[in-house]
């Protein structure tokens, strides 16, 4: 916190620093001779009517009023990891867009609109990439009537967390009613170390997702678009550990360059604690590193600990988060 050099706490943002990463301390309870704070640390989104709002990394909105405010400042950027690939949030997801490719994309300015059929709100949500070339109001009633032309709710993927992300953006859908229904991260990792991680001995490589593999992917009834989804990418490889009835084991990995996504990664719950989750991952990022990637990135959701403590121990670590934003009226089915 700023302290000044009479050793006061001072308030050292305005209104005009809107937009930029900032750390206040808030009067939170006061009572007998004590107060109580609290400090908040993200991008100032608002200040109007005497309320800050700020948006926290994991995309959350925290409501700060300005009588509260005990002191403030802006700081700079979080800071760089210290491990791991280094990568800017677009370039990230640029990648991401290209390892679960859509079935239909349009673009409105630098936004890009994609379809699936409803498989997925990843494949079936606005991507805003810059500007829409409209102002937001007229950008999110295009939005809508895209989606809503292919019988399908309106999303908005927006992310949070990394230097260029869209704070403000979430904070305007919020603002306007959208609803957050699911929110993820994206992190980073280095590729050579998970293909050390075991011999990936007794997975099976293929080019195609093939009976047995979708007998053990969790998203039941796959139609013919998931199926496109799925084999979609610059160069897509399914992993299968066999099993009796059906895989022990599957996964998912795209090469693009530098980068190798996984996504898919599941385990017969009977099978669950042998390594068949690493073997998957360490066969498939032996591949990958054949064809010249280096570094390596998946999604997790926030509530999944499991996947987080597996992914920890790889030496991945947190990027940025990234939401949906579902318009205020419709209700949404697709799975995240």
């Amino acid at each position: 916190m700023e302290i000044s050099a009479a050793g006061r706490l001072e308030v050292r943002i305005t209104a005009a620093d809107v937009g930029k990463r900032v750390s206040v301390r808030r009067l939170s309870e006061a009572g007998g001779s004590l107060e109580k704070f609290t400090d908040t640390v993200g991008v100032l989104t608002s200040w109007t009517d005497g309320v800050l709002l700020i948006t926290r990394k994991s995309g959350e909105t925290v409501r700060v009023a300005e009588s509260a405010l005990v002191a403030g400042k802006v700081v700079p950027p979080a800071p760089a990891r210290r491990r791991g690939p280094a990568a800017t949030y677009e370039e990230l997801a640029r990648v991401a867009a290209r390892a679960w490719p859509p079935v239909e994309e349009e673009r409105l300015g630098e936004w890009r609109l994609r379809a699936a059929g409803g498989f997925t709100r990843r494949a079936n949500s606005a991507l805003p990439l810059g500007d829409p070339g409209l102002p937001l109001d007229d950008a999110l009633s295009a939005v809508r009537r895209w989606y809503g032309a292919r019988g399908l709710p309106a999303y908005v993927q927006a992310a949070t967390g990394a230097e260029g992300t869209e704070e403000r953006l979430c904070a305007e859908l919020e603002r306007r009613g959208w609803v957050r229904e699911v929110s993820a991260e994206v992190w980073t990792g280095g590729l050579a170390p998970v293909a050390d991680l075991a011999e990936g001995a007794g997975v099976v490589l293929s080019r195609d997702a093939d009976e047995a593999w979708l007998a053990r992917y969790q998203r039941k009834g796959v139609s013919d678009v998931a199926l496109r989804v799925l084999g979609g990418g610059p160069s897509v490889w399914f992993a299968t550990v066999p099993g009796a009835d059906a895989p022990a084991a599957i996964g998912r990995c795209v090469v693009d360059g530098r980068w190798a996504s996984f996504a898919a990664v599941e385990v017969d719950a009977a099978q669950r604690r042998r390594g068949l989750a690493t073997a998957v991952m360490a066969a498939l990022a032996g591949r990958a590193l054949e064809e010249g990637a280096s570094a390596a990135w998946l999604q997790v959701e926030t509530d999944n600990a499991g996947a987080r403590a597996l992914y920890a121990g790889m030496g991945f670590a947190a990027h940025h988060a990234y939401h949906h934003y579902r318009e205020p009226s419709d209700a949404a089915t697709a799975a995240p």
